[in-house]
């Protein structure tokens, strides 16, 4: 679970760019601009940053403040799972990432799969919808992010390596890699190894 504090600096900041977004009276604008340096200085003091760095993190998000969404595609070949090795931190995880605009769910892990792993895939299945923030994952992500687990089958391709994935390998349940926590949990491949063997399992959400 995310830790209190983050929670409440990520609602503020909502609070401060929906007001930003909508508001016309300048002294409004003057008050949200107040309350998204409130949430900036309270998140730099928890992850131990300047408040200015958080400041410009939080001015590149405009409009209605809504999640992001971070796909996962759960891959078998026989009795294992597709893993690729991230070379930012050189651990194991689901191919995927952040979901691009213009593209559709499906769409979008069939891209990342191919471009992290070679393979070409189809999806099965969509397995789960999570709140990122609701799962013991770290570090702890200043915004707040829905993961899409998705069930998907090698249509051909082959593993190909490239400079921001350095290995592509599957493993056993009871085999697996140090996991990337960032990206995915223990508990969630266990989850997807239950889909892929019960496909009338009913999507999971929180």
């Amino acid at each position: 679970m995310d830790p209190s504090w983050l929670r409440w600096a990520r609602g503020l900041q909502a609070i401060a760019q929906n007001g930003l977004t909508y508001a016309t009276d300048v002294y409004d604008q003057e008050r949200y601009q107040a309350v998204r340096e409130v949430a900036a200085e309270m998140m730099a003091a928890r992850a131990g940053t300047d408040t200015e760095s958080v400041l410009d993190l939080f001015a590149r998000e405009s409009g209605y403040a809504t999640p992001k969404v971070d796909v996962r595609a759960a891959v078998f070949r026989d009795e294992d799972i597709l893993l690729v090795r991230e070379a930012s931190d050189g651990k194991w995880a689901l191919p995927g990432g952040w979901a691009d605009v213009n593209d559709s769910p499906s769409e979008n892990i069939v891209r990342e799969i191919a471009e992290e792993s070679g393979f070409e895939t189809r999806v099965r299945k969509l397995a789960a919808v999570l709140d990122r923030g609701r799962h013991p994952h770290v570090p702890a992500e200043p915004y707040h992010v829905y993961k899409m687990f998705f069930i998907c089958e090698i249509t051909g391709g082959a593993p190909k390596p490239n400079h921001e994935i350095h290995d592509v390998g599957f493993f056993g349940e009871d085999d697996l890699p140090e996991l990337s926590l960032d990206r995915v949990l223990p508990a969630q491949i266990d989850r997807m190894f239950d889909h892929w063997r019960r496909p009338d399992l009913p999507t999971e959400f929180d």
